[in-house]
């Protein structure tokens, strides 16, 4: 089986096919227990996780109710072998057992190790290639599909916060290659889902200004300069400001030159 957790929470089978959603509850469950694939997950954990501070009495019945019908689901779709044991019982609580290439967001991980270690080395074109896959992996945001509490919202933001140093790590390797024209498409689309993340408009300044774009890079400084302002009340760093001034300053110098 396949799971998925960077994007909708979905199971496949090996050959892609969907296998049947669990009840939005089950989900959860097994959302928290891929978290911590081989490794115990505490029935605190899960108590928490589906009821926070205010768990009623029966929340243990209610999990046990929850993991059966996981096991259920798993048995129905009879992609686990009959001497196969997926998901175990251990104290104390309950452990998935899966390679790490069924789970998305350890591919994922590997992926973005494989990158950096390439580009350390300064293999940017491999890295460029292992990179791209590993964003490639994204259909949407982690569990989206999903109620999540605590530790799931804890675990999602981790994963957004890697999916963020992928795109980094991967637009240092294709300026390495001299590809700037290349990746400004990419970096508008970033620029316009994440507008306070001042990095990834200063790639997007440079790489507009040595293509040729001056206009676009002084107006993707404006616009970053204008949501800093509107939701910060802040200005841009100096490293933004410093791109922006070297974006104006064959300008200034023309016009100094004509007066």
């Amino acid at each position: 089986m396949k799971f998925n957790l960077l994007g909708p929470f979905e199971i496949t089978t090996d050959t892609g096919e969907p296998c049947t959603r669990p009840t939005p509850k089950v989900c959860q469950v097994l959302a928290l227990l891929l978290t911590r694939p081989q490794h115990v997950v505490p029935v605190s954990s899960f108590i928490r996780e589906l009821w926070a501070e205010n768990p009623p009495r029966s929340a243990l019945t209610t999990l046990q109710t929850y993991i059966y019908h996981a096991r259920k689901m798993f048995a129905h779709e009879g992609v686990i072998a009959p001497e196969e044991s997926v998901l175990c019982t251990r104290a104390p609580g309950y452990l998935i057992h899966l390679d790490s290439d069924d789970l998305d967001s350890k591919r994922f991980e590997k992926l973005i190790e494989l990158g950096q270690r390439e580009l350390d080395l300064g293999f940017a074109e491999s890295a460029a290639g292992h990179l791209r896959r590993a964003t490639d992996l994204w259909r949407g945001s982690a569990l989206v599909n999903i109620s999540t509490g605590f530790l799931l919202n804890e675990h999602t933001a981790y994963l957004e916060g890697l999916r963020i140093r992928a795109f980094e790590l991967r637009i240092e390797a294709v300026k390495r290659l001299d590809q700037r024209r290349e990746i400004i498409p990419e970096l508008l689309a970033l620029t316009q889902a994440h507008p306070l993340n001042e990095w990834f408009h200063a790639q997007l300044i440079e790489c507009l200004s040595l293509s040729g774009r001056r206009a676009e890079a002084l107006e993707a400084y404006h616009r970053l300069r204008r949501s800093l302002a509107e939701e910060l009340g802040l200005e841009p760093s100096p490293e933004v400001q410093r791109l922006h001034h070297e974006v104006l300053e064959p300008a200034l110098r023309g016009a100094a030159h004509a007066a």
